[in-house]
């Protein structure tokens, strides 16, 4: 086979995954396997790839690639999200790009072109996917707006509203005043903003005298309807019972008491209105207080305010600040923090607004989710969130489900009349004719007569069924695949939306299957910049996912993207990993071209350094593959991933192949090749899930493969027991090569000419005599002698306890070696007494695991040892100097 000098991950990229999407090996149907099943957390249809999307695909793909590999029927459903507020905003920008408004357009006809932007826009991000080397069954793609998954939402929703947890009613809601449309607490980010605190001062009515409040919102004084107090508060005592007037419009509003007041905070007296804060909200309706609106939907200010009536609430709290001067109502201002709401999707900042929308019930239906994660039915990972979790679900609200928008899932309530309550719920506009007939008792009513809610469900209510939907279990709650497929396996997601999506996900498989929708929630941290700044567009620190492939292979970027991501910890990007992916790719590439450019000489006996080194590299192996194992049930992918890296460039490439390498020009053995090129299947069968595309490559150029066949689809090797006494062993040689080599250096004796070396052991600190033709081979010995006196003119080093002498004749300084054995004393005495230290511990004793014990006597009969050698060297050396 004619192996480029040179790994080309381009072509290699396409046409591999080309191969693999050929021979349907993403594809998954159920069978008598064990499933293992990811359901993709679907991006919105207007995304394209960034940096949180390479991190959490590359995530799924390991582990689905893994499970396939371990035989399991590995399925990964992608699809994609209508994400209703994103998609709307796109439309109606590219829409007024055109010159055209919404509002010029009928309903028909804006959903039309949003379908439009979808079919035009939707299948980007799933393309660049495919990129990365995401090993979906495309065959199975969703959107959430699919005639399936849009009769589960409507058939959701009819029956949760037949089940009295659906209710409409006006309440205090989250307004994007940009985006025209409620959203939900969840989707509300706070921010701390540098605000002014205003003192503006109310003057009692039919008195000279005044009351100060404080508020960073001026504009919304036009709405107020009451300034409230604490009862015991003797300042206001006098004005119980009194009335005030508002500023500016002159409104006579009373003075009330209540100890929801925090008497510290301000001056101790609140402005209330109840139209435009939560609180004030709450009072309001304790108190019976009026309650004017004073915004329109868009933030200007509307008639009810009587003053700067359309101006945008901004300009308008700007524009009051000197009118309240102006009529002395203005005391002072201070400099204040305050957290203020910011729209999650448009950054728009919130306004607090009744509204009448629709709500779903949260506190009973809830509770199963609550349960079975704090019992670990459904795990997360890492287990921390549990307690955010909780804190959550114990205190959720109902959640707001209507969004006033046109594209997305049209709430299915049908209005008959005039009436607040004359409307009917139904899956479809007969069904609703014949349920509002009977409701109203006229028969006589026609599908012209009925009138569909204008607003569309939240986004979050279609994907909320995700796991359920995409096996189309809430149609047909018996078919084959979703019995087959559901409880899912894994979730990997971010913490960010634990409460959007994952929380509501576990309330609907509970509601829906009375089951779990997976076992285990994989929670990945934010993608970071090395300033810890959170990636995006506008600070223009997020590098585009697509180009770094081009520079660095997508193998390279998987690799660079997991060497920074633990678990539920925030990722702290530097592309410099990206390059080590790559530079990882390239080391992998040149070791497996040297092995194959090797000559085989079928009559040569295999060498004792190699047949030891074949041996040592099995040992590494096998504990690797355990190690690897342990690491994924704990869901440590990044730790997982290094113990490969490091077992391939330390142990493989740095100490197997050298040890095995042959002589310039010169034949291998068959026995050595084969082991080394099985060496080589088996690491690519381990880095295949980090690493899909150059494994495969390398894979396929290790012999001769029969078509059809791939890397993804072969099992991945079990891992046996292996020799830790060998381990343990060739651990000290290496130590006695590194030491030799060290030598070499200070002395500047070259590689190529050949050296000595002398071992004096004790029966309490054996020599690996076994192991010697590595050391001769590494090292580049004539011979090893094995001496009871300690010679003349050598440079000596101690491994557990054995002294190794390398005679270099007159290059020895008595001087120089004293004062080197006189630190290595000095360090190790100091270590020694750090690990008596340890072992005076009692609780460390009576509590540290027993192996760790016993380690940690080892390491101080090792010390106490050499310690006694390093005093009988420095002893000798005294007299020399």
């Amino acid at each position: 086979m004619n192996i480029p000098s040179k790994y080309d991950p381009a072509s290699v990229e396409d046409k591999w995954y080309s191969y693999w999407m050929e021979n349907g090996f993403f594809r998954s149907t159920p069978d008598q396997r064990e499933p293992y099943c990811i359901v993709i957390p679907p991006p919105n249809v207007t995304g394209v790839l960034h940096m949180g999307h390479m991190l959490n695909n590359t995530l799924q793909d390991v582990l689905i690639r893994r499970a396939r590999m371990q035989g399991k029927n590995a399925l990964w459903v992608p699809g994609t999200d209508h994400a209703s507020i994103a998609t709307e905003a796109r439309v109606v920008s590219k829409l007024a790009a055109e010159g055209i408004k919404k509002s010029d357009l009928s309903r028909e006809a804006f959903v039309k072109h949003a379908w439009d932007w979808t079919h035009k826009h939707g299948g980007i991000i799933l393309e660049q996917l495919k990129k990365l080397g995401a090993s979906c069954d495309w065959d199975r793609t969703c959107f959430t707006m699919d005639e399936a998954l849009s009769e589960s939402v409507i058939k959701v929703f009819v029956d949760l509203f037949n089940k009295g947890l659906i209710y409409r009613g006006v309440r205090m809601v989250n307004w994007d005043p940009q985006a025209l449309t409620a959203v939900s607490d969840e989707e509300v980010n706070h921010k701390e903003v540098a605000s002014k605190l205003y003192y503006l001062r109310y003057q009692v009515e039919g008195e000279e005298e005044f009351i100060t409040i404080a508020t960073t919102r001026p504009e919304t004084i036009l709405g107020d309807t009451a300034v409230c107090v604490h009862p015991e508060d003797e300042r206001f005592s006098k004005f119980h019972g009194k009335k005030v007037l508002v500023p500016l419009v002159n409104r006579s509003v009373p003075i009330i008491v209540d100890e929801y007041v925090d008497r510290e905070f301000g001056t101790g007296a609140l402005k209330i209105t109840p139209a435009h804060d939560i609180n004030d909200y709450e009072l309001g309706l304790k108190h019976n207080l009026e309650s004017i609106d004073i915004f329109n939907d868009d933030g200007t200010l509307n008639e009810a305010a009587r003053v700067l009536v359309g101006e945008d609430r901004f300009k308008a709290r700007k524009l009051i600040v000197p009118m309240l001067e102006e009529a002395g109502n203005l005391v002072k201002t201070e400099d204040y923090m305050n957290k203020v709401g910011f729209s999650e999707r448009t950054d728009a900042v919130i306004e607090p607004k009744l509204s009448l929308q629709w709500f779903l019930r949260m506190k009973d239906l809830g509770a199963p989710a609550l349960e079975h994660v704090m019992n670990d039915d459904v795990q997360l990972q890492p287990a921390k969130f549990k307690n955010t979790y909780r804190h959550w679900m114990e205190n959720v609200k109902d959640w707001c489900i209507s969004r006033q928008l046109w594209w997305g899932h049209r709430i299915p309530a049908y209005f008959y009349g005039e009436g607040p309550m004359d409307y009917v719920v139904a899956e479809s506009m007969e069904e609703a004719l014949e349920l509002a007939r009977e409701r109203s008792g006229n028969s006589q009513l026609k599908t012209e007569d009925l009138h569909q809610d204008e607003d569309v469900l939240d986004t979050w209510f279609s994907s909320w069924l995700w796991p359920i939907s995409v096996f189309d279990g809430i149609r047909h709650p018996d078919n084959e695949d979703i019995n087959y497929y559901y409880p899912t396996n894994d979730l990997v997601t971010a913490p960010e939306i634990l409460f959007f999506w994952v929380a509501r996900m576990i309330i609907a498989g509970y509601e829906y299957r009375n089951e779990k929708p997976f076992d285990s929630v994989y929670l990945t941290g934010i993608v970071r910049d090395h300033k810890r700044r959170k990636m995006s567009k506008s600070l223009g620190n997020s590098p585009d996912p697509i180009e770094l492939m081009k520079k660095y292979s997508a193998d390279g970027v998987r690799v660079g993207m997991l060497f920074c991501s633990p678990a539920g910890n925030d990722l702290l990007f530097d592309e410099s990993l990206t390059e080590q992916g790559r530079n990882f790719s390239n080391k992998i590439w040149n070791a497996f071209r040297l092995v194959k450019g090797w000559e085989v000489d079928p009559g040569l006996e295999q060498p004792a350094h190699s047949a030891e080194a074949v041996q040592w590299f099995e040992t590494q192996m096998n504990r690797a593959f355990i190690k690897v194992e342990d690491q994924f049930l704990k869901y440590r992918v990044s730790d997982a991933l290094m113990i490969i890296y490091k077992l391939f460039w330390d142990e493989f490439s740095s100490w197997y192949l050298e040890t095995v390498k042959p002589a310039y020009q010169k034949p291998i053995d068959r026995a050595s090749y084969e082991a080394t090129l099985g060496f080589i299947d088996g690491l690519m069968h381990m880095l295949h899930p980090f690493m899909p595309f150059i494994t495969e490559e390398i894979w396929q150029l290790i012999m001769e493969r029969k078509p059809a066949e791939s890397l993804m689809v072969s099992l991945m090797p079990t891992p046996e027991s292996y020799d830790k006494k060998l381990r343990r062993h060739f651990e000290e040689i290496k130590e006695v090569i590194t030491s030799i080599r060290f030598i070499r250096n200070e002395k500047n004796i070259a590689q190529k000419e050949v050296l000595k070396l002398m071992v004096r052991s004790s029966k309490d600190s054996k020599y690996r005599k076994y192991l010697e033709p590595v050391i001769i081979k590494l090292a580049n010995l004539s011979d090893v002698a094995l001496i009871t006196e300690e010679p003349e003119g050598a440079v000596s080093f101690i491994v557990k306890n054995v002294e190794y002498f390398v005679p270099v004749g007159s290059m020895v300084d008595a001087g120089e070696e004293l004062k080197k054995l006189e630190e290595e004393l000095a360090y190790t005495q100091g270590f020694l007494l750090s690990v008596q230290k340890k072992m005076s511990n009692e609780r460390f004793v009576q509590n540290a695991p027993a192996q760790v014990v016993e380690k940690e006597q080892q390491k101080m009969s090792d010390a106490e040892g050499k310690i006694a050698v390093l005093e009988a060297q420095i002893e000798k050396l005294k007299g020399q100097v």
